[in-house]
């Protein structure tokens, strides 16, 4: 996938800067070519000269060089990459990228890059904990820029937490995984191949009331039915998002309305009634499958009660209820699983009359509340498609690619 890939790799000055090295060597030995461009921090931790002999091209630090006075172009460096990768990213140079302080050369080649950016953090915990660099890492992402999540362990602090960069071989899959699903999604993608269909997506959780003020619920952020519908409406096609419980802006796009419900039962209602005017469905809402029996009127009150019981009664199953009805339509579920996870995500797929079903895996404990996934796509002959941790909107394009693709082989057999 990286043979013959022109990439930047930006390093910052952080611990973490010795494994770039390591990276770089990674990058190359992949077959890319790659252009080093440091900030001058950066050459406190690890030295121009091991990076060079490494890509086998001079470290960029300055605009210029000092005893020729060569100008280092950072507009001719943006046009040649067909990739940025700054890792590590220091919390003072997330904070440059996202406000567009361009005091050195590695955030002026960013803010000339015409190609997709990737960023590694690296720093301590609570640096990487404090709001202002949330609010910095969101702003990047709304600005395109792909986030490998940094993982968590011993810090250069010697304290426990998230912080520390990824390791250059996750780092080196991620680039190989996102390159390839944004060339999938360049060469096969179309903002027309879509016109003309209407889809009906769930998405986020749904909360079971308790009594007035508590619920039974799940840590669904909605991410993933959210950019599906962005996907779609990008394809020219009309989207109904059924929406759970969340604070996720709708996506910016006439072709995209918008329900907002809170519970299971509100969602199957809305989903029965408006399905019949669809051309398909996507179920990737984290329905609760159970609800209290009775919902109590006023706050339930602990005192003199050691124990509380709960009378649970099973939810409407909305993804099989559609399953019996949907004849032509196309129809895409969700299963979200901990153990034997092809076997139960097949048998899913054939008890709900599924044309295809995108599975999870609870083992990494990384579906939730983030923003990548790993996932694999089966469809109904059981070819699966499987793919590492990236970025849920780049999955979204992978899933909708996958719809389009069994569409038209659905024709061709009838």
């Amino acid at each position: 996938m990286l043979k013959g890939k022109h990439i930047i790799l930006g390093i910052t000055g952080g611990i973490a800067a010795y494994k770039s090295a390591m990276l770089l060597r990674l990058l190359i030995k992949r077959g890319a070519e790659v252009q080093v461009v440091m900030t001058p921090a950066a050459k406190e931790f690890i030295t121009p000269v091991t990076l060079s002999a490494l890509s086998g091209k001079p470290v960029i630090s300055q605009f210029f060089t000092a005893n020729s006075g060569e100008w280092h172009s950072h507009v001719d460096l943006g046009l040649w990459a067909d990739l940025m990768l700054v890792a590590p990213a220091t919390a003072s140079t997330l904070a440059k990228m996202a406000t567009g302080v361009a005091d050195n050369m590695l955030v002026t080649t960013y803010l000339s890059a015409k190609a997709p950016v990737m960023v590694a953090p690296s720093m301590d915990l609570d640096m990487f904990a404090h709001p202002t660099t949330a609010r910095n890492l969101e702003t990047l992402r709304r600005d395109g820029v792909e986030i490998i999540e940094p993982g968590s362990g011993e810090l250069a602090s010697h304290l426990i937490g998230k912080g520390r960069m990824a390791e250059p071989e996750e780092i080196v899959e991620r680039v190989e995984a996102f390159l390839e699903a944004r060339n999938a999604g360049i060469a096969g993608k179309s903002d027309s191949d879509m016109k003309g269909q209407r889809w009906l997506i769930t998405a986020g959780p749904t909360f079971e009331n308790i009594d007035p003020v508590r619920f039974i619920g799940n840590y669904s952020s909605g991410k993933t039915g959210f950019d599906l519908a962005a996907e779609i409406a990008e394809r020219g096609g009309e989207v109904l998002l059924v929406a759970g419980p969340v604070t996720i802006p709708t996506p910016e796009s006439p072709l995209v309305k918008r329900i907002n419900v809170r519970s299971a039962v509100e969602m199957y209602e809305v989903c029965l009634k408006e399905f019949e005017m669809c051309d398909g469905a996507i179920m990737s809402a984290a329905v609760a499958d159970y609800r209290p029996e009775k919902c109590a009127e006023r706050k339930i009150k602990r005192e003199g009660e050691e124990e509380l019981t709960l009378h649970l009664v099973r939810n409407p199953d909305i993804a099989a209820s559609l399953g019996r009805i949907k004849g032509d339509r196309f129809l895409v579920g969700f299963a979200l699983e901990s153990d034997h996870e092809l076997e139960n995500a097949c048998s899913k797929m054939e008890r709900k009359n599924l044309d295809c079903i995108v599975m999870n895996s609870l083992r990494d404990g990384k579906c939730f509340n983030v923003d990548t996934n790993s996932i694999t796509i089966i469809n109904r002959d059981l070819a699966r498609k499987k793919y590492s941790a990236m970025d849920k909107r780049e999955l979204a394009r992978l899933i909708v690619e996958n719809i389009i693709d069994e569409q038209k082989r659905k024709k061709k057999e009838n």
